[in-house]
């Protein structure tokens, strides 16, 4: 019953990623910054410490009681991180929701499984797995099996990506008309894939914060396990890092395209517009709720991680077609995509399999 609630956790969770950037596309009027901070301000501001104050009795003792350095490392990982998100959203906005989810998670898969491996076989740690672990056990061989299936699919999403540029131009479908930009959104895809492995480091980095948090709970229900909600003290500090790269590249749109009016434009639905950005950036934040709930019942971090993208994939690339972001594209490119997509999976679930052989 604990691994069917741990996977149930996973879907949620997968779901709330894959489709947290659909409330956006209600928001009428105003630039991608406007509605991307305010959404972000529930993401990384509101909720954390909301989901903390519920779930974690005195919380910010525990943060107050945190070494300097150790919430410094933390909030730096965090603020890395917050890159790799920013350039998420830019990869959606640039590739849609089915392509640019799909090559970002992909990539993050990929530098998820490698970044962490490699910092660790310069800086060894108990209970770490570093590079020379992967390349010499058989589990480890399975892992760099996936990722390469994994890059494979990518270059052909890549590859389908060029094909319905192609194809909307030939059909005079103006790609002006759209944010569909090939080029962009494959380089911000791979910014986004490479530092959005910064959270497992935050996550790592603020470990004494979650086994406060965790020691206190088991003392007061003894006998019950692990806690569930352990990580949510470490979001806080880590979400405040996203917090400033975001914010400080939102204001910084908003000054260069001179849209601050959009806050208070009264010609756009703005009760809509900010229920919208709010949905959207809750929704986003759910992934991690749920993610700490399913990893806890199933016990592995490796392979709940597997699970979590693989849903997040399939979830992003259900709402690809719910959008139509494929409409007018020849069968061979909606071909070529499936494919690819199919290829992501495969890794995904591979490097599952190699997780699961350690």
């Amino acid at each position: 019953m604990g691994a069917f609630f741990g996977v149930l956790f996973h879907f949620i969770g997968g779901f709330a990623s894959g489709s947290f950037y659909i409330p956006y596309k209600k928001v009428k009027g105003w630039a991608w910054e406007s509605y991307w901070i305010i959404g972000g301000l529930f993401s990384w501001l509101i909720v954390p410490p909301l989901a903390a104050y519920l779930t974690i009795p005195g919380f910010m003792e525990i943060i107050v009681a945190t070494d300097g350095a150790i919430l410094g490392l933390t909030y730096f990982f965090g603020v890395l991180w917050g890159i790799g998100g920013l350039t998420y959203g830019l990869g959606v906005r640039y590739l849609g929701v089915s392509l640019g989810s799909s090559i970002i998670l992909g990539l993050c898969s990929v530098f998820g499984a490698l970044i962490p491996s490699i910092y660790y076989n310069f800086n060894p740690k108990a209970g770490k797995d570093s590079f020379t672990d992967l390349i010499s056990n058989s589990w480890g061989q399975w892992v760099l099996f996936g990722i390469l299936i994994c890059v494979l699919g990518i270059v052909i999403c890549g590859k389908a990506g060029l094909m319905k540029e192609r194809d909307l131009s030939n059909k005079g479908q103006l790609l002006e008309s759209t944010e569909f930009k090939i080029g962009l959104g494959l380089f911000v895809s791979v910014v986004s894939g490479m530092l959005s492995a910064c959270m497992a480091f935050g996550i790592d980095a603020g470990k004494d914060m979650a086994d406060a948090a965790n020691a206190a709970w088991k003392a007061a229900n003894p006998g019950q396990g692990e806690f569930l909600f352990q990580n949510n003290v470490s979001y806080v500090v880590i979400l405040l890092g996203g917090l400033t790269t975001n914010f400080i590249w939102c204001m910084a749109l908003n000054i260069r395209n001179k849209t601050f009016g959009d806050y208070v434009n009264g010609e756009t639905p703005l009760l809509k517009n900010y229920v919208f950005s709010a949905l959207a950036g809750t929704t986003w934040f759910l992934q991690f709720f749920f993610y700490g709930m399913g990893e806890s019942r199933l016990g592995n971090g490796a392979s709940s991680w597997i699970l979590h993208m693989a849903f997040i994939i399939l979830i992003a690339n259900v709402w690809g077609l719910v959008l139509k972001e494929w409409k007018g594209v020849t069968r061979k490119t909606y071909v070529t995509v499936i494919t690819g997509i199919l290829f992501i999976i495969l890794s995904i679930l591979i490097v599952g399999y190699g997780n699961s052989l350690k």
